[in-house]
Parts: C-alpha cells; structure tokens; sequence
C-alpha cells in the first residue's frame, strides 16, 4: 500500500466500515475521516507511509500536534481516531500488526493553559462594556487574539503600516523576527477600523505614533494590560477558569483543528512555519490561508458578532 491510490481506496473502505459495520454517526465518522487526513498529510511531509509507519513515527505526530498548541483533548480524540484506523489495517490484513496499539493519550501538564469553548468566546465578547471608551479597542484586540491567533507579544507590536485591510491581512513579527501574514475575517476588519477612528482622537506620544493599539495615555499597550483586559472580561462573562491572552491563541488552534482545517494552514497562521520575509511572498498562498480560516474558525462560520455600540 505505497501508492496514493492505494491509500485512498483503503480509506474509503474505512469509510465504509464506520458506516455499514460500526454503524457510526455522520459527525464521528467525518471526525475519524479527518483524523487519518491528518496523518497522512504529517506522514507525507516526512515521508513515511502510512502502512510503514512506526510507533515512534505516531509519537511524533502526536508531538507535532502539541507544538500547533492543539489542546490535549483533541490530541487524544483524534488519536482515538488513528487508532481506530490502524486497527482496521490490521483487521483487513494490510498491515501484520498496528503500531498504534501502545500510543498513549497525552496528560494533560498544568503548564498548558485552558481551552476556552465558542460559547464561552462568545460570552467574553458579550461582556465588553460599549459604555466604556476602551470597549472598541477591547474588542478589536479580542478578535485579533482569538480570530488570528496572534501572540500577545505579537499583538502590542503591531504597526499600523502593517495592518492591510483591502488585502484582509496583517503583516505580523513573530519569534526571532520572523514575518509571517495573517488572514483577517471581515469581523476583525469592521472592529479594528472602528478602533481606528475611535483612536485618531487619542494623543500619541513620540516614538509611538505607528503603534496599532494604545493605552488612554497614547503609549503602546503591554502584555501586562492585554493580560487584564482578557481576565477581566473572562470575570465578567463568569468563566472561573485560568485565562490569559495565550489561553485564545491555544483555543484559536484547537477550534480550527476540530472545524476540518489542514495542519500546514494552521502552521502557517501559528507562525511555526519558518518562513523567511521573502519567502512569506512566494510560497504562502494567502487566499488559501483565509479560506481555511473562514471555513474553519466557529467564529467565522457564522453572521457578524458585532454589536450596535450605537446609543
């Protein structure tokens, strides 16, 4: 089973199986389905075959999952869903044993923040006070944070030059100084330009004028105040659980992975993709990149979220 078809028709015996022997449920199908989509995608980046692979190869994709800051959970569900499949391989003969009989389901370490739901997103943006001045700017940096994924040490450098609303993009510096192009939904286009009108009647002090996001004072916020505008509404909204503005990005990653999204489209809007400055230009297809992020992202599924901040 070295060929492409070949993969392919065994995967569509699996699909058969999950249907007319399992008797599963379209949604855990399709899961299970993008499961094994998933694998092969990891497999043919480092070249190994499915039918080759070892367990040592699974750890691995279990680990590369890990570093996309997919939450344990999900690991674990779709590594229920590998197993499931190499099982079947045995089952059929296409392979003598499945590797996939000592994969562990990873523990879940304290270090690793919380993964919020979408109602529980929804809930935080539902909290912002619209009475108060900084509510726009709040919410422009929410959408930014959990709608791009951005880090926060990413999101307080943001220029203003960098920020390219005809494209639906935002140029961002990352780790190492490395540039990569984030999608933009429309949602976080409307919010950030009325953050911008909101933020030309802001004083801006020297050496600050190109930052997108200012305190009142007209300086560029820290990670420190991002780190208490999302606590703070995380309270408001009710949510006891321990949130940071890493808590978004971790939720951001999690929820493309279970919406279908391919592992490299994530890698790429993570910034774990090492690319080069020129190197973003030739070889991330953008269009393709916010096409993923629109069908994938619950945020985006769905009609505009934003408020009539109107009196």
């Amino acid at each position: 089973m070295s060929t492409v078809s070949d993969i392919d028709a065994i995967v569509d015996r699996f699909a058969d199986y999950l249907l007319l022997e399992r008797a599963l449920s379209e949604n855990t199908r399709m899961a299970y389905l993008h499961d094994v989509a998933l694998l092969r995608e990891y497999f043919d980046s480092i070249e190994v075959s499915v039918a080759d692979a070892t367990l040592p190869d699974l750890h691995e994709f279990a680990g590369f999952l890990g570093e996309l800051h997919i939450a344990p959970r999900s690991i674990a569900r779709v590594l229920a869903g590998i197993r499931n499949f190499y099982n079947f391989l045995e089952m059929e003969k296409v392979i003598d044993h499945s590797p996939a009989d000592l994969l562990e389901t990873p523990r879940i370490p304290r270090s690793l923040p919380e993964v919020l739901s979408v109602e529980e997103i929804e809930s935080m943006m539902q909290a912002i006070d619209y009475s108060k001045k900084e509510a726009v700017r709040n919410r422009a940096i929410m959408e930014m944070l959990y709608g791009s994924g951005l880090r926060v040490s990413e999101l307080v450098e943001l220029r203003i030059p960098f920020y390219r609303p005809d494209e639906q993009l935002v140029l961002v510096r990352g780790k190492g100084d490395k540039e990569r192009l984030v999608p933009l939904s429309p949602t976080a286009i409307e919010c950030v330009a009325a953050y911008l009108d909101q933020r030309a009647d802001l004083p801006e002090k020297p050496g600050y004028e190109d930052y997108l996001f200012l305190n009142r004072r007209g300086r560029a916020l820290t990670r420190v105040m991002v780190f208490y505008i999302v606590r703070d509404l995380a309270v408001a909204a009710g949510i006891v659980k321990k949130i940071s503005p890493h808590t978004l990005r971790h939720s951001f990653a999690t929820h493309l992975l279970e919406g279908g999204a391919n592992l490299r489209a994530i890698q790429e809007m993570l910034g774990h993709a090492s690319l080069d400055t020129t190197e973003i230009y030739t070889h991330v297809d953008t269009r393709r990149l916010r096409e993923e992020l629109l069908r994938c992202h619950p945020h985006y599924r769905h009609s505009s979220h934003l408020p009539d901040t109107h009196e």
